[in-house]
């Protein structure tokens, strides 16, 4: 197919067991790389709290540090953070450490990006949650200032930059920006400042829990690809916006469970405009993980 697929490493849900009983990072990423896929994906709760994580909220590995170890262990497997919020670190920091991720990777960070959503860890971090929309929007001014490597000045809401410069610059300048959000300001970011759109299909319950609006139905999706793009025509963009759509189905795993069924369905998803699609997998054992990743490639990767 010609859709690009990315691998989410398996979170662990719950205060039972460990982020990585799935597998070790470094085999997982590399298996996925030999059976096909385009990237391996990870996300980022630094603090997440108890009460959430106890009643079935996951853990996570810091994404740009684990990232950065999977480059080094692999040769064109690309590097998502799916996703890291912006709004909780200072956007120079950020970008430094996605400019070194891409650089020592040889241009290969994809560098996804939200406003969060997780009240506990901006109490526990110090960030204002009512601000996350203003800190966002000064993360998309800096993280390209500070990429191009040339002196600039930037005065932020809680920090004052003058003539700074940030070297060295990364690989690929700028680093691809992906914003995750189904809100028209997501969209309206995506269209204007950003290379591609990550929406989160889900039931209506997702507007609450997640703090984003909900699309229940690919018709729904492909109107909405639409919007984004002609936005970003309108704006005088000339590249290609990416869409990378999650695919709820687990058993598309399974070689033996209906593989047809699922390949019309990433079809259609294709149709509506997606380019990439992320998946994980229910394994919670090496072996598992390992074996999904292999009959994945088999089945739905393989030329």
């Amino acid at each position: 197919m010609a859709m690009r697929f990315f691998y989410h490493y398996p979170e662990t849900n719950g205060t039972e067991g460990d982020m990585l009983d799935a597998g070790p990072l470094l085999d997982v990423a590399v298996t996925a790389e030999r059976s096909g896929f385009t990237g391996i994906a990870l996300t980022e709760h630094p603090v997440p709290g108890a009460r959430w994580l106890a009643s079935g909220g996951h853990q996570s590995l810091d994404p740009l540090v684990a990232l950065g170890y999977v480059a080094a262990a692999t040769q064109r497997l690309q590097l998502l953070t799916h996703l890291v919020v912006a709004p909780y670190r200072n956007p120079f920091l950020l970008a430094k450490a996605a400019a070194t991720a891409d650089r020592l990777s040889g241009g290969r960070l994809i560098l996804g990006l939200g406003a969060g959503y997780q009240k506990s860890e901006f109490y526990a971090l110090g960030v204002d949650m009512a601000e996350r929309n203003a800190l966002f929007d000064e993360a998309l001014d800096v993280l390209p200032l500070h990429w191009r490597g040339e002196p600039f000045s930037y005065h932020g809401r809680h920090f004052d930059a003058r003539d700074v410069i940030a070297r060295p610059r990364p690989a690929r300048n700028p680093i691809p920006i992906w914003i995750g959000g189904n809100s028209r300001l997501s969209r309206r970011r995506v269209a204007e400042r950003a290379q591609g759109w990550m929406p989160m299909m889900g039931p209506p319950q997702l507007s609450v829990t997640a703090q984003t609006a909900a699309i229940t139905s690919l018709a729904q999706l492909a109107d909405m690809i639409k919007e984004v793009r002609d936005a970003a025509d309108a704006a005088g963009r000339t590249d290609s916006i990416e869409v990378l759509s999650s695919y709820q189905d687990r058993s598309i795993g399974s070689p033996a469970v209906e593989p047809d069924r699922h390949s019309e369905a990433l079809a259609e998803l294709e149709k509506a405009g997606v380019t990439s699609v992320v998946v994980t997998s229910d394994t919670h054992t090496p072996s598992a993980t390992l074996e999904f990743l292999q009959a994945f490639g088999q089945t739905y990767l393989s030329p």
